[in-house]
């Protein structure tokens, strides 16, 4: 029998709840919208410039945006691309990374450096 009351008011409880809730015909205020994003501007490239050289059977992809060389892709003929990357706008490759890197967290350190000036 207790099982039986246990439940009908678990049934019944929620119906009864949402009786006295608000009233439907409320509804909450419409939140405003965003602002809408700067429009682009003469001249601004949206997408970067891609420069494909050919080295035998080795096929170089250079990267730039705005003039400036951020990235080389390198895919050899045999072995999996790999990437050097610009990191602080320098147009120097300071970062070579390939396709088996994706999943590898490795701390790497300068323990010891040597300015020969």
């Amino acid at each position: 029998m207790s099982r039986l009351l246990g439940f009908s008011l678990m049934l019944f409880l929620p119906i009864v709840a949402f009786a006295a809730g608000p009233d439907a015909n409320e509804l909450a205020p419409v939140p405003e919208p965003p602002d809408l994003p700067a429009p682009v501007q003469s001249g601004e490239e949206l997408e970067p410039d891609i420069t494909i050289i050919r080295k035998g059977k080795d096929t170089i992809q250079e990267f730039r945006r705005n003039g400036k060389l951020y990235m080389v892709k390198i895919q050899p003929q045999v072995g999996p691309a790999y990437y050097m990357l610009d990191t602080n706008g320098d147009e120097q490759m300071d970062v070579k990374k390939n396709d088996l890197d994706e999943n590898t967290n490795i701390n790497k350190w300068t323990l010891f450096e040597w300015d020969f000036n």
